[in-house]
């Protein structure tokens, strides 16, 4: 197995169609088993407006198969996605 970093960037203006996916992004996390860390990015007034998401998968190809499947991604959330190989270097993910 190897760790990914999602690094996605919302839409501009898209904190409703965030918080309507959200229910169905967290259970699709947590159905998969994949990711070991994640959570939002947030603007100056603390709203929403991005996502940071480590994941396990077996390589890429899978890290990228699994960001295909995400509620938020099949919403259309996002205005841009990186996907990057990441090794945790201090502290210690859950």
């Amino acid at each position: 197995m190897a760790t990914f970093a999602l690094i996605c960037f919302d839409k501009p203006n898209a904190l409703a169609l965030r918080m309507a996916n959200r229910e169905a992004h967290f259970t699709y996390a947590k159905t998969t088993g994949a990711v070991r860390l994640a959570g939002p990015f947030l603007n100056d007034a603390g709203e929403m407006i991005g996502s940071l998401i480590i994941l396990e998968a077996a390589d890429l190809a899978a890290a990228q198969a699994w960001h295909e499947g995400d509620p938020y991604k099949l919403a259309g959330l996002f205005e841009r996605v990186e996907i990057q190989p990441w090794r945790a270097t201090f502290g210690e993910l859950p």
